[in-house]
């Protein structure tokens, strides 16, 4: 019996002492707040060697609040105590008297740290103590209706900067220049004197090489758009006729397109490969005719052939630029 009550006595000492080796505290910054501002939550644990504490769940006791970041914990030892600190940045977004309930440290001692990780309700070498309660709370920005509202600074001089007074100063010039030239360019048709215009005219075979180039680049037939094509480049190939024979193309029928190139003997070894360029078009236009691929790859290089083969001799192509200019003076 009196070996049962030592026994007794031996542990109940052991637990007393043992409830003095942790110790766990929570703290706030201030006791008021305004709407909005951060509120730093400390949580502090300080313990023993033997002790190995699992870091608190905060979730649950701050549904009141905003949990805006929580820090890494700061662990440190001195004098054979560890300690254990857990900051936390909360706010809150409307004006209430708030009170953080105690939150459990949950911890092992001894071997029993060695024996489960984590949190569980059926572990029965798991034990806790609680921090104390923290009150704050936070309150509206007081306005006072009656006065006046004022800037939250005074209006603050801004340094002249010479770069952008240089800046300026360079598109004042820029506009003075250009309303110089306009004024004179009225003077000039007022006095009557022609404004002389200077541009580069191209001969028809460049212009018309230049637009199915253009064309091509298109992808058109490649994309579906096969009727566009068609009409595209056959329109191309008429305005050539047109600036380079002199024929009215854009207006007639393919029939009468070649009637009007039989009277004209440079046209000859054109002909045949123009009947069937634009034949082929107007089946697609007109008949509803879905051609294969390489007709339509056919109906680009009978075009080039059709504009290369009637390309103007050299003595030709300069008697033309003179008498562009001299229409253009006229």
């Amino acid at each position: 019996m009196v070996k049962k009550i030592f026994l007794i006595l031996f542990l109940a000492i052991s637990n007393f002492n043992f409830a003095q080796s942790i110790s766990a505290k929570a703290s706030v910054d201030s006791t008021s707040y305004l709407i909005g501002d951060y509120i730093h939550f400390k949580v502090e644990v300080k313990y023993d060697k033997s002790i190995k504490i699992i870091s608190p769940v905060v979730q649950d006791s701050l549904k009141a609040l905003e949990i805006i970041k929580a820090d890494n914990p700061v662990y440190t030892e001195k004098n054979g105590k560890k300690n254990a600190v857990f900051n936390f940045i909360l706010s809150r977004y409307d004006s209430a008297d708030i009170t953080i309930p105690p939150i459990n440290i949950f911890y092992r001692v001894g071997k029993d740290t060695l024996s489960r990780a984590g949190i569980d309700s059926n572990d029965v070498t798991l034990k806790s103590v609680q921090t104390n309660p923290v009150q704050f709370n936070v309150r509206l920005v007081k306005v006072d209706l009656q006065k006046d509202i004022k800037d939250i600074k005074d209006p603050q001089k801004i340094p002249l900067d010479w770069k952008i007074i240089l800046i300026w100063l360079l598109i004042g010039l820029i506009i003075i220049g250009i309303l110089f030239y306009i004024y004179k360019k009225y003077k000039q048709e007022k006095a009557g004197k022609p404004v002389i215009k200077k541009e580069i005219v191209l001969p028809p075979h460049v212009v018309a090489l230049n637009s199915l180039k253009s064309l091509d680049e298109k992808k058109l037939w490649q994309n579906g758009m096969i009727k566009e094509y068609h009409s595209e480049i056959t329109e191309i190939i008429r305005k050539y006729f047109s600036e380079r024979f002199g024929l009215p193309a854009l207006e007639l029928t393919t029939t009468e397109t070649m009637q009007h190139l039989r009277t004209r003997k440079e046209t000859e070894i054109i002909r045949d490969i123009t009947g069937s360029f634009l034949e082929n078009a107007d089946l697609v236009k007109f008949a509803k005719f879905s051609p294969m691929s390489s007709v339509n790859e056919e109906m680009m290089k009978q075009a080039i052939e059709i504009v290369e083969r009637t390309i103007p001799p050299l003595s030709n192509l300069k008697e033309e630029e003179k008498t562009a200019r001299e229409t253009e003076n006229v």
